[in-house]
């Protein structure tokens, strides 16, 4: 009677894998549609798309799902259309957050990511309010925050957890130092 679970175990474990696997996928998938929309199909002339390209690689993305992304972003098949956008804000004891996103709904991401910043007692900021903070290039931060208490590590790392969960959030950098 002990191996009638077996299969169950092994779905259930299959599922999150491939949970997991679908979403990287999708991100990856954004990312070749929007460069491949702004700088052509071509990956031997567009750096964009081949480093999203490799990305998709990396993930073991099929071949077939990388050229419909592709075909997406040059317009030859239909499909949604993706928006680059950057949140700021402030995260809890005073650090600074940019999120960066691709969405096809501006709106429902910036509800999403402005209830994760409340739910952990940070503010969504405007425009310029902490990109000042970060530099252009590899988003490093110029200045930083000390997290000392093990209580505060774990709100942060909960929070930046959330925040890479969702769907349409690329990347996101803060200004943390965990000593």
């Amino acid at each position: 009677m002990s191996g009638h679970s077996k299969w169950h175990n092994i779905k259930r474990k299959k599922g999150l894998e491939d949970q997991k696997r679908s979403k990287w996928f999708s991100k990856v998938s954004r990312l070749i549609i929007v460069a491949a929309k702004h700088g052509g199909g071509d990956p031997d002339a567009n750096p964009s798309l081949r480093l999203a390209i490799l990305k998709a690689k990396e993930a073991r993305m099929p071949k077939e799902n990388i050229d419909r992304a592709i075909k997406k972003g040059t317009g030859e098949l239909g499909g949604e259309s993706f928006q680059e956008t950057v949140y700021e804000g402030f995260g809890p004891f005073g650090g600074a957050f940019l999120v960066s996103c691709l969405t096809d709904n501006i709106n429902r991401t910036v509800s999403d990511v402005r209830s994760i910043f409340s739910r952990f007692g940070g503010s969504m900021g405007d425009k310029g309010s902490t990109s000042y903070i970060f530099n252009t290039a590899d988003k490093a931060p110029l200045y930083t925050v000390d997290v000392n208490s093990e209580d505060q590590a774990t709100k942060v790392d909960d929070m930046m957890d959330e925040l890479e969960d969702l769907e349409d959030v690329q990347e996101v950098s803060h200004n943390y130092i965990f000593s």
